[in-house]
């Protein structure tokens, strides 16, 4: 496209053939783009060239120093994306999102933003410095790191720039297979990973057509000559979710492309989109990593890959492969030991609630109930208690499904009900094997729910999960699976209910002003709405613009006092448990959530959404 616009200019008298040659020496030695090198050498100004390229493109020019930008239209494209490519949302309609931009020819930034934020994009253009100024104002950073950013992105769309090969780009970040077959950190455990995103997403997207991929090739052979890029993209893939805090890993292959998402926080980001003639790779090779057939496409697969950083960490995930209607999706769960919260007192529980688990937990026998929908950190929680309760005088089993952590003093067992090792057949052999403590991972069934309970009956204390929204709402539930109301009120000791809501980020956060009836109805009493002090994240670039952080549980933890176990004997209903519970001091998940309000720890946003209806 460089030479195209360079002869349009040239006949068009706007430049001579001296300049354009002028120009062309200085993007083969510094590259960027051709218009900006011929403005730096002073043979046409910003403003020429932004009516020029207007004219050849068709497109509007914009004046962005006269347009103000709605924030909400700015969280709809991330600071890094905004850098990487110069464009600046500008407004939204409908379907149509606006977007700012100083190369039009750019198509792959288009599709990106089609892709990311599912808005049609319309672009109108505007001058490099004029961006720069705006992206600077709106998402903070320098100019100089935007000039950066985007310099790494302009190879996907000009073949004249002089670009770092292939391997001197791959090579840039070394890792290797370690003899386990895992991924082994180059750089030593003190320095931890530092994969860039941005460079694995411009390797891919532009250094890999210096590989030619077959269609008719098998796997091993298509593998076998992009081994380099597959196995460094995998390897970067694996390593950034990791350094991102990532808890899942989505690798999602389209007609068109292979879209990589990371869940962070609970929430999916878009980090890469993949060309669509490289999606068997990779497959293949995270198959490879877990130890997977790679020849059965048909069928789903579960493994497991382990990744050594250094010396010292280990990280695990579990790797799951679905068949779907252009390729096979993956999906691997990060299970990372060194973020593992097991302090009970870290958790985000606190007050009386706190008090009230760990009586639960002293005592030498009986049921505690860990609650909530898939995600919300019960597993977290049952390892904390366990953490908790592993002293050498004790004897602990448990049964999970999978094993996520491995603990040393804590007898694990992986149930495999293809086999018919299922959790009712473990607790059976662990109760022959002198346990004090025993951990289900879930009760599922009214047998696995039968021998927990007669298991707690008997001298031993059992922790499980169950998948109900509240803790007043397990009673019932339990008493639909068929157990019996004497034995629920004579083997439960505790339920607790818990949600996972998103921290403010530290680095954005700022005052909200929010009305006092919106308080009022969000829980809080009339005083409390007059001197409550709320907060919200602004969105920066250390949270991804999301305004939040990390993040912390809520908890809803119900003892089972004399009057609970009597209306549990009367079989009184969900909402009349809860009116008892509640006069007995119990704080529900939202009062829990008013709390991380007033403590400046989250939202009301964040607790509105996550105790909806609560």
């Amino acid at each position: 496209m460089a030479a195209k616009l360079g002869q349009i200019l040239i006949t068009s008298g706007v430049i001579t053939e001296e300049q354009l040659n002028e120009a062309l020496k200085l993007q083969k030695r510094g590259g960027g783009r051709l218009g900006t090198n011929l403005v730096k050498l002073g043979h046409m100004t910003e403003d020429n060239l932004m009516t020029f390229l207007s004219k050849q493109y068709g497109m509007s020019a914009i004046n962005l120093a006269e347009f103000k930008i709605d924030p909400a239209v700015l969280k709809l494209i991330p600071a890094a994306m905004a850098k990487k490519y110069m464009i600046m949302p500008l407004t939204r309609a409908g379907a149509k999102l606006t977007v700012a931009m100083a190369d039009p020819s750019n198509v792959f930034a288009v599709d990106d933003i089609k892709f990311m934020t599912g808005y049609n994009v319309e672009v109108v253009i505007a001058t490099e410095s004029a961006l720069i100024n705006t992206i600077t104002t709106y998402y903070g950073g320098k100019g100089e790191g935007i000039v950066a950013a985007k310099a790494k992105a302009q190879t996907q769309t000009q073949g004249q720039a002089t670009t770092a090969t292939t391997a001197e780009i791959l090579q840039a970040k070394d890792y290797t297979l370690s003899d386990d077959g895992g991924v082994e950190d180059a750089f030593g455990a003190d320095e931890g990973p530092t994969v860039d995103v941005d460079e694995f997403d411009q390797v891919v997207g532009n250094a890999l057509g210096d590989v030619e991929v077959i269609e008719d090739k098998g796997d091993s052979e298509v593998i076998r000559e992009i081994a380099a890029p597959i196995i460094k993209l995998a390897n970067g893939i694996l390593l950034n979710a990791v350094k991102a805090g990532a808890s899942d890993i989505h690798v999602e292959p389209y007609e068109n492309s292979v879209r990589v998402r990371y869940r962070v926080d609970g929430e999916c980001r878009i980090v890469m989109n993949l060309p669509a003639k490289i999606k068997n790779a990779l497959t293949s090779r995270l198959k490879i990593m877990a130890r997977l057939d790679i020849s059965e496409k048909r069928l789903p697969q579960d493994g497991r890959i382990k990744l050594k950083l250094g010396k010292k960490r280990e990280v695990d995930f579990r790797v799951s492969t679905v068949p779907c209607l252009f390729g096979e999706r993956t999906v691997l769960r990060i299970l990372d030991k060194a973020n593992l919260q097991a302090d009970l007192t870290k958790l985000g529980i606190g007050g009386n609630a706190l008090n009230d688990l760990m009586a639960a937990l002293d005592k030498p026998n009986g049921m505690i109930l860990i609650t909530g929908p898939t995600g919300c950190g019960k597993t977290t929680t049952l390892y904390s208690a366990l953490n908790h309760l592993n002293k050498i005088d004790v004897n602990i089993s448990t049964a999970e499904d999978p094993v996520e952590y491995n603990f040393m003093g804590i007898n694990q067992v992986a149930v495999k009900e293809d086999i018919g090792l299922t959790f009712a057949a473990a607790l059976r052999s662990f109760l022959r094997q002198d346990p004090d403590i025993i951990m289900v991972g879930e009760v599922r069934d009214f047998e696995t729910a039968e021998i927990s309970i007669k298991a707690a009956l008997t001298g031993h204390l059992v922790l499980s999960t169950l998948h109900t929204n509240d803790a007043p709402g397990t009673i019932s539930r339990l008493l639909n699976m068929g157990i019996e109301p004497f034995l629920v009120a004579a083997s439960v000791i505790l339920i607790a209910s818990q949600r996972l809501v998103r921290k403010i980020c530290l680095q954005c956060k700022e005052d909200e002003k929010i009305p006092m009836p919106a308080l009022i109805k969000l829980g809080f009493s009339e005083e409390e709405a007059n001197s409550v002090k709320c907060y919200r994240g602004r969105g920066c670039p250390a949270c991804g613009n999301t305004g939040y952080k990390g993040r912390i549980g809520i908890y809803e933890v119900m003892p089972m006092k004399d009057e609970l176990k009597e209306l549990t004997l009367e079989g009184a209903s969900s909402d009349e448990i809860r009116r008892t519970a509640v006069k007995l001091g119990m704080e529900t998940l939202r009062m829990s959530g008013l709390t991380k309000i007033k403590d400046g720890i989250s939202s009301v946003e964040e607790i509105a959404r996550a105790t909806f209806g609560d």
